[in-house]
C-alpha cells in the first residue's frame, strides 16, 4: 500500500496540529513498515525530517508555501495534478483546507470548525462555509479529532462519512525530570494556563477569577504560558486594571523542557476555552499527574467523561469556586489525578495509531 500524506500546512511551531502530525502519523509509519509513505513538505519547512530514521518514507520536496491558504492553494494547482499522477498512490490524506483533489480514496483531518462559529469576522464565515463545504463533499472520508467536532461536522454537512481519531500525548514526555536551567523562580503553589493567547482561550475569564479569589482572601498566583495569538493586548491589559500583577504572569516563547517543568510544578492546570476541537493542555495535565479544571464546553466533558471539575465558561465567580475547590480539597484534587491516571492511557499515540492504521486498511480494501 501506498499513502500519501500531505504535510505542506506544518511547520516548526508548537501547535496541537504540527504535534498531531509529528507524533501521531510518527507513531503509524513506524509501526508499518510494510506501508510505504510519501510524504510531501512544504517549499520553507523540512518537514521530512521528523521521520528521517524511517526506511518506508519518500520525502517530496514540493514547491507548494506552507504559509498563506491563497498562496497555497494557487501553487497547489501547478504542483498536485502532476505529482499525483506520478506517485500512484492507494490513499491519499490532507489536513488543510481547500482539498486537494486525487484520483483515490482521499481523508481530510478536521480539527476545529471556528470558520462557522458566530463570533468569527463575517468575511471569515462568508468563505470558510464553502470551503469546508467543498472539503467535506471531495473528501472520501473525514476524520474528526474528538466526537465533539465529528457531532459539529454532522450538524453542518448530515451524511458527511466521519471517523473520530484523538489528539494524543507521550506520557513519557511528562515523567518529572531535572529543572531546565532557564526555568524562572516559581511560587510554592500556583495555577496554570497552556496555550496560544487567543480570544477564545478566555483567559480573561480565569483572569477575573484570580481577582475575585483574592478578594476572598485566596491568593492563588497564575502563569500563562503561551505566544500571542492575537489577545495578549487586553489581558495585559485586564491583569493591570485588576490590580493583580503581582499574580499574574505571562510567560512567552517556552520550549518544551520549560513547558514540562512549569506542569509538573504547578499545583493545578486551568483550561477556561470557550471553543476547542479538543484539548490538547486537558490531556498534557493528566500526563503530568495534575489536577485539571476547565470550562464546561463539550469537549471537554468529552475527555473528563463528566468525571472532572469544571465551571460556567464566562462566569469567574464559578471559575474562581471550582478552583478554590481543587485548590483548598487535597481529596479531590487525588481524585482528578487518579481519573487523568486512567483516562490518560486512551490518548497514547500507539493505540491512535493502531486505529488509523485500521482505518487506512479498510479504506483500501
Amino acid at each position: 500500500m501506498r499513502v500519501g500524506l500531505d504535510a505542506t500546512c506544518f511547520d516548526d511551531r508548537p501547535s496541537g496540529a504540527n504535534q498531531r502530525f509529528r507524533e501521531l502519523y510518527g507513531a503509524l509509519i513506524r509501526t508499518t513498515p510494510d506501508v510505504e509513505y510519501v510524504v510531501y513538505e512544504p517549499v520553507e519547512h523540512r518537514i521530512g525530517a521528523w521521520f528521517a530514521d524511517c526506511g518506508n518514507v519518500t520525502i517530496r520536496r514540493t514547491s507548494v508555501p506552507g504559509a498563506g491558504r491563497l498562496k497555497r492553494m494557487v501553487a497547489g494547482m501547478r504542483y498536485w495534478p502532476s505529482a499525483l499522477r506520478r506517485d500512484a498512490l492507494d490513499l491519499f490524506e490532507g489536513f488543510s483546507l481547500p482539498m486537494v483533489h486525487a484520483h483515490c480514496p482521499t481523508l481530510l483531518t478536521i480539527h476545529d470548525l471556528r470558520p462557522l462559529r458566530a463570533d468569527r469576522p463575517l468575511a471569515e464565515r462568508l468563505v470558510g462555509r464553502p470551503v469546508l463545504r467543498h472539503g467535506f463533499s471531495n473528501a472520501t472520508r473525514v476524520i474528526a479529532v474528538s466526537r465533539t467536532v465529528a457531532d459539529e461536522i454532522a450538524a453542518f454537512r448530515p451524511r458527511t462519512p466521519v471517523e473520530v481519531i484523538h489528539n494524543g500525548v507521550d506520557v513519557a514526555r511528562f515523567v518529572p525530570a531535572p529543572s531546565p536551567p532557564d526555568l524562572p523562580r516559581l511560587p510554592d503553589r500556583f495555577l496554570l494556563a497552556v496555550g496560544h493567547i487567543e480570544t477564545r482561550k478566555n483567559l480573561e475569564t480565569l483572569v477575573r477569577a484570580v481577582a475575585v479569589l483574592r478578594a476572598r482572601g485566596q491568593a492563588c498566583p497564575l502563569w500563562i504560558v503561551g505566544n500571542d495569538g492575537g489577545a495578549i493586548g487586553p489581558v495585559a491589559a485586564l491583569i493591570d486594571a485588576l490590580g493583580v500583577g503581582d499574580l499574574v504572569r505571562i510567560v512567552h516563547g517556552a520550549n518544551d523542557a520549560m513547558v514540562q517543568a512549569l506542569y509538573a510544578a504547578c499545583t493545578m492546570v486551568v483550561v477556561p476555552s470557550t471553543y476547542e476541537g479538543f484539548g490538547i493542555a486537558v490531556i498534557e495535565a493528566m500526563a503530568s499527574r495534575r489536577p485539571v479544571v476547565t470550562s464546561d464546553i463539550a469537549v471537554f466533558r468529552e475527555l473528563s467523561q463528566g468525571q472532572g471539575r469544571d465551571f460556567a465558561r464566562c462566569d469567574p465567580y464559578a471559575a474562581a469556586a471550582a478552583i478554590e475547590r481543587v485548590w483548598s480539597d487535597p481529596v479531590e484534587a487525588a481524585r482528578l489525578v487518579a481519573f487523568g491516571d486512567r483516562r490518560v492511557r486512551d490518548f497514547a499515540f500507539p493505540t491512535l495509531a493502531g486505529q488509523l492504521a485500521a482505518l487506512h486498511r479498510r479504506m483500501t480494501s
